[in-house]
């Protein structure tokens, strides 16, 4: 049985790709046809946050929390290349190109198609998804891709430290909204659920099990029975999300498609601005990959909140973030398997304390 359920995962792994496709149609499946559902679940919010989603997200990365070498955490300072493409990247560049691209489709190309109003409200959305890096997904995106953990815990915990002073001024700036408007508690409490907790209860576990019984039978017998569990988790994750926008995603196909094509381009375009910079660093490849993942996917629980608190809930800044939600898990899986491919390219180890 065991040996069965092993393999199972391991074909379940391989072509996630395809469930992840079977779930977002299921997803906005039961949005549309069976409406209760995601009401009753919505139900069940705090700061815009859905506890549901947020347990399912805990879910995926408390396994992968456990694997965390916390040395890795503290030699992470002796190691800068890393931290610098991620900083860099995501503050330094990432916001300006999407307002760019955004701006360039929404305004230029697709002028016809659009109305002014709606394509500055779509842009907004767009924007507020480029000056938000994501903060929870990326532990799934590091751990498909063999990233390192310890590493991306301490990438991810410098950018939620830079949102708190950065986001709201660099929103400021492209769009001219208000500074007073984003909503503290949401990003205060994604931080604390996404980050905080399971990075804590992972090495309460760590910590516990390997001296009561060694750390062969951790890694090699207590690990394993979370074979399988990320990637569940990401699939449920899937259904939930969709199932509350499906609606609204049968209701604007046309300005789905529009939407999506900038932010799918800016999707790869930072990927590969982050990826390759590593490679001509020298970066070893678990610490790239990740660096690259970071800028490419998404805090969007932030930005579908704040897109809300400023432009309301039938907003077109509202609908651009949930469409940054649509696009991301295809494309961010496309990106693993890019990255995964490319490996060879990379060092496997740092070179020097300077990777």
């Amino acid at each position: 049985m065991a040996d069965n359920f092993k393999a199972g995962i391991g074909f379940f792994a391989k072509y996630l790709s395809i469930w992840v496709a079977i779930c977002i149609v299921l997803g906005v499946a039961i949005g549309y046809y069976f409406p209760g559902i995601p009401a009753f679940l919505g139900q069940f919010e705090y700061a815009k946050v859905s506890i549901p989603v947020a347990i399912l997200i805990w879910l995926m990365i408390y396994p992968m929390m456990l694997k965390v070498d916390f040395t890795s955490i503290r030699n992470a300072g002796k190691k800068p290349k890393g931290l610098a493409i991620t900083l860099v990247v995501n503050w330094l560049i990432k916001p300006f190109t999407m307002y760019l691209i955004a701006w360039f489709f929404l305004k230029v190309v697709f002028k016809t198609l659009i109305p002014t109003d709606l394509s500055t409200e779509y842009l907004a959305g767009a924007v507020l998804l480029g000056a938000a890096p994501c903060t929870a997904m990326v532990f799934v995106w590091s751990y498909l891709s063999d990233g390192d953990a310890g590493y991306t815990v301490v990438q991810v915990a410098v950018n939620d430290l830079v949102i708190l002073f950065a986001f709201t001024p660099i929103v400021a700036f492209l769009l001219g909204v208000s500074e007073g408007q984003v909503p503290w508690d949401t990003l205060i409490l994604s931080v604390v659920l996404f980050v905080v907790i399971p990075l804590g209860a992972g090495a309460l576990t760590r910590s516990k099990l390997v001296k009561q019984r060694g750390k062969d039978w951790f890694d090699g017998v207590f690990c394993k029975k979370f074979d399988g569990i990320t990637e569940g988790g990401l699939l449920l994750t899937l259904v939930i999300l969709f199932a509350f926008q499906g609606r609204v995603i049968l209701a604007n196909p046309l300005a789905i498609i529009l939407i999506a094509v900038p932010l799918v381009i800016q999707t790869y375009l930072i990927f590969f601005i982050g990826y390759g910079w590593a490679r001509a660093w020298k970066v070893p490849y678990a610490i790239a990959a990740p660096a690259g993942m970071i800028g490419a996917s998404n805090f969007f629980e932030l930005a579908v909140a704040v897109a809300i608190s400023l432009f309301g809930l039938s907003s077109g800044a509202a609908l651009a973030t949930v469409v940054g939600v649509l696009v991301e898990v295809p494309v961010m899986l496309s990106l693993v398997k890019i990255a995964r491919a490319t490996r060879g390219n990379f060092p496997a180890v740092a070179a020097n304390q300077g990777n």
